[in-house]
């Protein structure tokens, strides 16, 4: 999705990527003239992300945080940017949570830009099936990893041990651990329509969203 396409009534608008990891394209904004804050959960990462921004004469203000505790309450921005950090998400209490506040925080002529992994037909197989003796619960092979189709999300195996994830669940022998949720692109789609977003384009994983409160019309 090429951002120079949107429509900005401010010369330099301002713009908030969550889930920005090293800090590529919090670095790729602020090149092209936007007032960038940036957040990840892994403060190594920001500090990577600090030091190419200084190398490169950017500013970008980068913080550490968890995008699941974004508050709905601070500045409000012209342009957020989810580049495959949704799929990553995958309880939907915290999915809710973060639209809630990007909904807060995204002015009225804003846009919400989202790449995330999608479902993968290939990688799904229905001929082989797993059903937990204790839950009862259907789950399907997804490549390596389980997928249950009820709420989009894929286990991956940890094996015997739980190790120290609280979110891993144990199906028969093995513990898994819910790390990814792949829906379909209309079911991403018409969740983000629920979260108060208007989809002005879509494309598998890719879509260009604005607050349903926008008039659309001129935005895309």
């Amino acid at each position: 999705m090429a951002v120079e396409r949107l429509r900005f009534g401010s010369p330099r608008p301002r713009a908030l990527e969550y889930g920005c990891g090293t800090g590529p394209g919090a670095c790729y904004l602020a090149e092209l003239g936007f007032r960038v804050d940036a957040i990840d959960l892994i403060p190594a990462a920001i500090d990577i992300a600090r030091r190419i921004a200084a190398e490169c004469g950017l500013h970008v203000d980068f913080a550490a945080s968890d995008v699941c505790e974004l508050p709905a309450d601070g500045p409000c921005y012209d342009l957020i940017v989810d580049s495959y950090c949704l799929q990553g998400i995958v309880l939907a209490d915290d999915r809710s949570r973060l639209f809630a506040a990007v909904h807060a925080r995204l002015r009225p002529t804003g846009y919400y830009l989202v790449s995330s992994a999608v479902f993968d037909p290939a990688r799904y197989r229905q001929d082989r099936v797993v059903v937990d003796d204790v839950s009862g619960r259907t789950y399907h092979a997804y490549g390596d990893d389980l997928f249950a189709a009820d709420g989009a999300i894929v286990y991956t195996r940890l094996g015997a041990h739980r190790g120290g994830y609280e979110d891993a669940i144990r199906i028969r022998e093995d513990w898994w651990l819910p790390n990814r949720c792949h829906r379909t692109p209309t079911a991403l789609g018409l969740e983000l329509q629920a979260a108060g977003f208007v989809v002005l384009y879509g494309e598998g994983g890719h879509f260009v969203c604005a607050h349903d409160d926008a008039d659309a019309s001129d935005m895309w």
